[in-house]
Parts: C-alpha cells; sequence; structure tokens
C-alpha cells in the first residue's frame, strides 16, 4: 500500500464488509455502524436490508478503485 488511495479503499472495503455483516449479525459494533440508524427517524427490521444494498455498493466500489483504476 504504498499509495494513499489505496489506504483509503481499503477502509471501503472494510465498511462494506461491516454493512454486510450488520444485515446478518446484531452485535453493538454492527448496530452502531448501520447506515438506515444514522439516516432514518424510524430504523427497524424491515429498514436492515438497506445496509446489504450500501455494503455491496461501497465494497464494490473500492475493489473497483482499488483494482483495476
Amino acid at each position: 500500500m504504498d499509495h494513499p488511495d489505496a489506504l483509503v479503499n481499503a477502509i471501503g472495503m472494510l465498511y462494506g464488509a461491516i454493512l454486510i455483516f450488520a444485515t446478518f449479525i446484531r452485535s453493538r459494533f454492527t448496530e452502531a455502524m448501520r447506515i438506515d440508524a444514522l439516516f432514518m427517524k424510524e430504523c427497524t427490521e424491515r429498514t436492515r436490508p438497506m445496509n446489504l444494498l450500501a455494503g455491496l455498493l461501497i465494497a464494490g466500489y473500492a475493489i473497483y478503485s482499488l483494482f483495476f483504476r
């Protein structure tokens, strides 16, 4: 990781993975990182799949930026 952008992309991949885990795993750490809990007033179990979508998008873009740019 000799380039600073590589570190940012690695952090993006890690956060995307955390969001994907937050869809399925309930712990204090994953609950604090949930996208739906950060931006919505009423986050419930029905809004939890938003984390999966956001995690896939964030991790996918980070992987694309790291390896294909």
